[in-house]
């Protein structure tokens, strides 16, 4: 009978009732096919996402931490009455972080949002739960490269809290590579040929590449400052710097060889019995 009256309601209304119980529907979601950059610290991601917002249709926003924002209910009695409509914690952090985004890209007044933020890596699973159309862009950079980089903007750190740290990130983004589709890019190879790869982004995400997208600086992509992503020089040049000499096979320590294997930067090794 209860059944009878919503579903007569809901067409006298034009509206869907909610019953106790139920899943948060489609609307509960802003974005559309939101798309990720996953990436280690200092793998070169701000210079991605400042390319990519530069383009007329898509919103780059600085690092937004979605990972370190949370929700909180503090009484049983707020726990039962979101039950009711269908929402817990878990569920309304994704509410949260679906609006904060939107409201970055609705302040663009572009269409499509690239969230970057490389502790997004450890969160690729739940940002699919989030979003099930959610894109993913993996941004691989030399591992040897990454602690380099990490060493310079962290100078006091040991280089064995280095090492750590580059493998956590990069062994996370493995694991969401093996998990879950997307366009890989190499940051080598977008520093030599931004052209052809930023060509290669814009087609996976069904946009028309865009010219003034090499030309990020003409453009204001907010502040650039710890915590928000690269405070460098060299991103704040505005335009893209040709990459350095990639390590030699030699230089790179046993701690990031496989890693280094892996993703092509060192040579295949010989089958065993070969001469």
């Amino acid at each position: 009978m209860k059944r009878r009256i919503n579903v007569a309601l809901s067409r006298a209304t034009g509206r869907t009732l909610r019953t106790p119980g139920r899943a948060p529907g489609r609307g509960d979601r802003l974005l559309v096919a939101p798309v990720f950059v996953l990436c280690s610290v200092r793998s070169g991601s701000t210079l991605l996402r400042v390319l990519l917002d530069s383009h007329s249709r898509l919103c780059a926003p600085h690092e937004l931490h979605l990972r370190d924002q949370r929700v909180k209910l503090r009484k049983e009695y707020a726990r039962r009455a979101l039950a009711d409509v269908g929402l817990d914690e878990r569920r309304l952090q994704y509410l949260l972080w679906d609006r904060v985004l939107h409201r970055e890209l609705a302040a663009s007044g572009k269409e499509v949002l690239v969230n970057k933020t490389p502790s997004d890596v450890f969160i690729a699973d739940r940002i699919r739960e989030c979003w099930p159309d959610a894109r993913f862009i993996f941004l691989l950079r030399h591992p040897l490269a990454i602690a380099r980089s990490r060493h310079t903007a962290r100078p006091g750190d040991s280089d064995a809290r280095n090492l750590e740290m580059v493998l956590r990130y990069c062994d996370a983004i493995e694991a969401a590579r093996a998990a879950h589709d997307g366009l890989t890019v190499r940051y080598e190879d977008l520093t030599a040929h931004p052209k052809r790869e930023t060509r290669r982004v814009c087609e996976y995400l069904g946009v028309e590449w865009e010219p003034q997208m090499l030309d990020y600086g003409r453009f204001e992509h907010g502040r650039m400052r710890p915590g928000l992503g690269d405070w460098s020089e060299n991103i704040k040049s505005g335009r893209v710097q040709a990459p350095k000499p990639l390590p030699a096979p030699e230089e790179v320590p046993e701690e990031l060889r496989a890693l280094a294997g892996a993703w092509g930067y060192l040579p295949a090794a010989a089958p065993a019995g070969t001469p």
